[in-house]
Formats: structure tokens, sequence, C-alpha cells
């Protein structure tokens, strides 16, 4: 045993003794029962992964001069300008546009309005044959902004503006601030806005003694210094076009406590086509119309720290597609129509006519105390709309001569007209005043018929898009209201299938339309 056992170390010994000296390495073991050698490969080690580059974006460079336009004075190459989407090439528009021009869009281009820029000199009331009338066209994406903030754009009666972008190129007109990247959700009233004056008819003359609706009466516009006058006799006069627009942090004081709009129209004929435009921070109104024949649809007000959709002056309005909602705690009403004055008795008397409007109120105070504000007489008709106003009532109505019976020779409609309007009030749903009571305002809403609910329950989903609840609504046919109109099935602005306000618009806080637009308001598009 003993023998044996040592024959087996000095074995095992020499094995060892071979495998260090003889052997080629570790990867060539003899294996008993194989009859050969095997050879075994070791798996390369796993690369270590090179880390995903952090995406970078393109920061614009600014074009390498201002294009020529046809107006001798030209545009003024005011340098460049540089914020967070990178740096811009500044075109400073003239004071005033002689020559019809147009501005195109340019890779890292602004257009700068350096003061108040008049489109054309002021043409009077009625139109001359001869007359040199001015249009301002400008390009879809192209970007204007107010370098100051008496900056405005003012279109003069017998001029045109042809500003028409597209669903995926709006053009935008917004604040330095903004382009500088220093504004916030709650930022506004940075510059002037977009004035239309035109020669439809209006109310309330400046001249003592002046017939309203006549070449007569005219008007100054609110807080202009020198003169921008509109009114006339024309109601089918135009003023251009004005389409898939963006109005951004608009509403600066020009003087005495007067502010303009994200968009003004004033005397504008419904020869004007205005469609798919955003008024976003306004520090007045989203859009005020003072006087003529005007037709809006597509209309969206986001932010407007006093009224959403403002009408005074004898002004015949339609308006189809309307959403408006306020910022929480600020804002006035959602609808202000008309004022109580010495002249609310005078013709043409206003006539407003809204239909699928969706309106979000969230202030808790205003000066008009409702979401809704009828007064000074007007005639109005608001159909397939959804309010919601938790934490204001609903319907305010000045004045007797609001809720008068029809009187064709007088240019009287009669009574505000309701259908197929429902509401979400406070727990006070209607105000009277001067000499209006409570009660004939709640029977003038007449809740429980036509379709119309004072106690309705929302269910809006994104914001502002029909929920079950009112999809339930059986809707008004508008068309039967004017031709302009169109009849619809569904009341509110919009229902989860529709796509009339994606593209062309910018998101906030206050209210998001989804991917595929331009993205935040608080920047611009660097396409």
């Amino acid at each position: 045993m003993a023998s044996f056992h040592r024959l087996s170390l000095i074995l095992m010994t020499s094995c060892a003794g071979l495998a260090l000296t003889a052997c080629d390495g570790a990867n060539d073991i003899a294996s008993p029962g194989t009859g050969g050698d095997v050879i075994i490969n070791n798996p390369a080690p796993t690369p270590v992964p090179s880390p995903t580059p952090t995406p970078v974006a393109t920061l614009v460079t600014p074009a390498t001069g201002c294009p020529t336009i046809s107006d001798p004075q030209g545009l003024t190459d005011s340098g460049t300008i540089t914020g967070p989407t990178g740096t811009w090439r500044v075109c400073t528009l003239p004071a005033r546009i002689n020559a019809s021009v147009n501005l195109p869009k340019v890779a890292g281009l602004l257009y700068r309005l350096g003061g108040r820029v008049d489109v054309g000199t002021d043409l009077g009331a009625a139109a001359v044959a001869g007359e040199r009338s001015v249009t301002l066209s400008i390009e879809p994406g192209a970007i204007v902004f107010g370098g100051t903030g008496v900056s405005w754009l003012a279109v003069n009666r017998g001029n045109k503006i042809n500003a028409v972008g597209t669903a995926t190129a709006p053009i935008i007109f917004t604040s330095r601030d903004n382009i500088l990247g220093l504004n916030t959700d709650s930022s506004s009233g940075q510059w002037g806005g977009v004035v239309l004056m035109g020669r439809a008819q209006i109310t309330d003359c400046a001249a003592p003694g002046a017939t309203p609706g006549t070449i007569g009466c005219e008007r100054q516009t609110e807080g202009a210094v020198d003169p921008a006058l509109y009114g006339g006799a024309t109601n089918t006069d135009n003023s251009g076009r004005f389409s898939y627009v963006q109005i951004r942090y608009s509403g600066y004081v020009l003087s005495a406590d007067a502010e303009l709009q994200s968009l003004t129209t004033e005397g504008v004929g419904t020869g004007t086509q205005l469609d798919h435009i955003m008024s976003f921070n306004s520090s007045d109104d989203g859009a005020e119309f003072f006087g003529g024949n005007v037709n809006l649809k597509y209309f969206i007000s986001v932010g407007a720290e006093d009224d959403n959709l403002d009408s005074d002056t004898g002004v015949k309005l339609n308006a189809q597609y309307v959403i408006a909602a306020q910022r929480p705690g600020t804002g006035d009403a959602m609808i202000e129509a008309d004022t109580d004055n010495a002249f609310d008795a005078q013709n043409p008397r206003q006539n407003t006519r809204v239909s699928n409007a969706t309106f979000i109120q969230r202030s808790t105070v205003g000066a008009d105390l409702a979401a809704i504000l009828l007064r000074g007489g007007t005639d109005y008709t608001l159909v397939n709309a959804v309010v919601v106003s938790p934490d204001l009532p609903c319907l305010r109505i000045s004045r007797a001569n609001t809720i008068q019976a029809a009187n064709p020779a007088a240019d009287e409609a009669g009574p505000p007209v309701f259908r197929s309007v429902v509401m979400q009030c406070s727990a006070t749903k209607y105000i009277g005043s001067n000499t209006v009571t409570a009660a004939d305002v709640q029977g003038v809403f007449g809740s429980g018929a036509n379709g119309n609910n004072d106690a309705f329950t929302p269910t809006l989903t994104g914001g502002f898009l029909n929920g079950a609840n009112e999809t339930a609504v059986a809707a008004f046919n508008a068309s039967t209201l004017n031709a302009f109109f169109d009849a619809t099935t569904f009341i509110g602005a919009a229902r989860s299938t529709d796509t009339w306000f994606q593209g062309w618009t910018c998101n906030s806080v206050t209210l998001s339309f989804g991917t595929g637009n331009t993205g935040s308001c608080t920047s611009i598009p660097t396409t």
C-alpha cells in the first residue's frame, strides 16, 4: 500500500511539472475521455458602452442682412439680439409704410416695430378715385416684435394688412422680452398691439352733432397720441386678411390709462377676413371691436387681464369657435358688450352673435362682477356655449334699454337671446343693475328652456374639450342666425376629435393645446 501511494505521488508530481513546463497554457487542458485536447476560448470582455450624447438644441444664427422691400425707406438693420433660442438679425420697419411691401420669412431674422408703425396714411371715411392704398403683407412663420412699450401696428383707413400664416407656420407678434427669454406665464403689457381701422359704421361720434353711422361720424383710437381715425358708412369695407396669427404680451398703456388690446378692430367691414387668431396675456382685452361689421372665426384668448370679447360703439359682430381662459385670479369678464353712456340709444345698435364658445372664468373679482356683462342697449345672441364661472355670477345685465322689446325701425332686435347655453355659476347666478333686477336677468336667460341650463356640471377634458355632459347637450342651428355661421351638432368650441386649434397656437400653464405647435408661449420658435 505504501509503495502504491508513493508511485501515485510521483506520477502526480511529474504531471504537474509537465503542466508547468510543457503545456501551452490555460487554454490547453487534457481532459480524460475526450480522445484528445479540448480548446476552450474565453469570451472577449464586454465593451464599456459609450455614453449617449445629450441632445443639444440648435441655436439660431443671425441672417446676414435685411431683405429689400419696395418701400423707399426700406428696412433698417438694427444689429442683432440674443436670447435663449440664439442670435437673430433685427430689421426695423419704417415708422410709416408708404408703398405695398412684403415681409418674407427669413431664417435668423426678426422684424421690429420701433414705435407706432403706420400702414399707409389715413385715406378718410370714404373711398375716392385714384387713392393710393398700401398693403403690408407678412409671410407665414415671420416674427414681428415691439421694440418699445409704445410700439404698435396701425393699419389706417383705406389700407390693408395681409398677414396670413398657416396651421404649421403662424405669424407671431410679440414683445422684446419674449425674444430675450425674460417672460413668464404671467408677463403682460409689454407693447401695444395690432389695430385695424376701417370705414364701416360706428356710433359715439367724436364730432359734436355728427350723425352716427355716416361718413361724418369718426372716432380716435384709444390712447393714440397722434391721429388714428376710424369710421365711415361702408359696411363692406376691406382691411385685408389676418389669419393664423399669435399676438403675445400686448396691452401697453399708451396714454391716460388707455391700453390697446392684442387685436383692436375699429369700423372694420365684412370684406375683412379674420380667423385663427390667438391672444396671449394681453394686459387689457383679448380683442375689442369698436363699431363696424365684423366676422371672426376660430379665436382664442388666453390670460387676458380685462375682458376676452369686448364690443362697443354699434358693432355688428359675428363670432364662431371661441376659446377663452383666464389665469387664476386674473381678468374681468368673458364677454363685455357696450357701455352705459349718453350715446347708448344711437343707431346702429350693437348686435353681436356668438356661437360655439367655451369660456373658462377663473377670476374671483372683477369690475364687471360677472362672467358676462351686457349693457348700453346692446342686442346680443349667445348660442351653443359653455360658461364655467364657479366663483362669480354668470350673467349681469344693465339698463332697461338692454332688455327692451324688438323695434326694427330703431334697429332694436329685442332682449338678449340664449340658446343651448350651459353655465356653472357661483351661488349668485344673476345680477341686475340700473333698473334691471336679478329676476329680470334670470328671466332673460330662461334656464330649463331652449336648451339652457344654469346648474350645469362641466366635464371638460384638457381644459377646454367637450366631455360627456357637454356632448349630451343638443345644439342650436346657428346657421339660422346668419349665413356666416356653420350649423354644428355640438355646443362648446371644440370636441375631443377637433383639431382646428392645433399647430398654430402656443402653450402655457393656463391652457395647453398639445404637441406639434410652436411650443411654450414664453419662447419663440426657431424654425
